[in-house]
Order: C-alpha cells, then structure tokens, then sequence
C-alpha cells in the first residue's frame, strides 16, 4: 500500500512539474517581448517558481491561475504561447500599450472567468476562438482598435455559457448590439458595442 502512495505522489510531482515548466516557458516568452519601462515584471525568473512572481497566483497545485498587469505601462503583443495557461482564470492586462493581434489561441483557455484587455491598443478581429470560454463571466475589450464583426461563437457564450458583461465599445467594429436579458438564468447580460455602419 505504501508503494502505491509513494508512485501516486512521484506522478503528481511530476504532472505538476511538467505543467509548471509550460507555465513559465510561456509567461517568460510573453516576458521577453514586452517592452517594461517600469521593471513591473523584474522577479519573472525562469529558475524561480512562478508562483514566487509578482503579479501572478497561482492554485493550491501551484498552477497559474491569474496574471494581474492592470496600467503596468507595458507595451508589446500578446502571444500565442498564453494559450498554454490551461488552468488560467484571469487575465488582467488592461490599461498599458498592448498592439498586435488577439491570438486565436486564448481561445484554449477553457477555465477563463476574466478577459480584461480594454484601454491598449490592439488590432485586428475578435478570435472566434473565444467562443470556447464556456467559464467566461467577463469580457472587456473595449478601448482598442478592433475591427470586423464579433463573432457569433462570442455572442452563443450570453446564451449557452457564463458570459455576463461584454464591453466592446470604441473599436472600430461593424454591427450593433442592445442590452439582453438571459432568459434561462434570469441575470441581465451587459452587451455594449459602440454603434458603427453595419
């Protein structure tokens, strides 16, 4: 009986091990592309565990599950590699000069309650992608330079997900939205979308 312990525990070691390691590889890529004015993201060590990094907690399995960089004056993308944050909850990269992209690979973030990346200055669609965030409470991309129209995967998370509020004011987005109601759960959905030409 204790053998079977001793092999269950040197698995779990080594699972969570493994996903630490992804955890980091991804966070210092993202590291190494932005530009950090204020040395915000200084203790991001690749030798230290990342749940010894500011801005960043981690889960009772010392997984990442929030990364706080809310007006950190960071500019530079976001990257594919974030995807990897499979047990990521949080994202709150709001109010820096975040350009580029949103990578389509956000999208594999199934255990995301937040996306919080208004006020910077990204480009480009809303990835379909995001209409995998069935755990998706919060979703503000308002304050950017989106373009194109939201995709109906996005608009499916009100009905068929968690997705309370979804600010996607002053992009440069087609179409137009109201405020809805879910009718199954009762909770008033907040859609906000600045009206542009359709």
């Amino acid at each position: 009986m204790g053998s079977q312990t001793l092999v269950f525990l040197v698995f779990a070691l080594a699972v969570v091990t493994v996903e630490c390691n992804s955890e980091v590889d991804a966070l210092t890529a993202w590291k190494r592309v932005l530009v950090d004015p204020n040395n915000v993201l200084q203790s991001w060590d690749p030798k230290v565990n990342p749940c010894l990094w500011f801005h960043v907690t981690c889960n009772s399995l010392n997984s990442v599950v929030r990364v706080d960089l809310g007006n950190a004056s960071l500019s530079g993308p976001l990257i594919p590699q974030l995807g990897d944050l499979t047990n990521l909850q949080y994202l709150e990269v709001f109010g820096n000069k975040l350009s580029g992209t949103i990578p389509r690979e956000l999208g594999n973030l199934t255990h995301l309650i937040s996306l919080d990346l208004y006020n910077n200055q990204l480009s480009g669609p809303i990835p379909p992608t995001l209409g995998n965030l069935k755990s998706l409470q919060f979703m503000r991309l308002n304050n950017n330079k989106l373009t194109g129209k939201i995709p109906i995967k996005v608009f499916q998370l009100i009905q068929w997900g968690q997705l309370m509020i979804i600010n996607v004011s002053d992009n440069q987005l087609a179409g137009r939205v109201h405020q809805h109601t879910n009718i199954t759960t009762g909770f008033a959905i907040t859609t906000i979308i600045q009206d542009v030409k359709a």
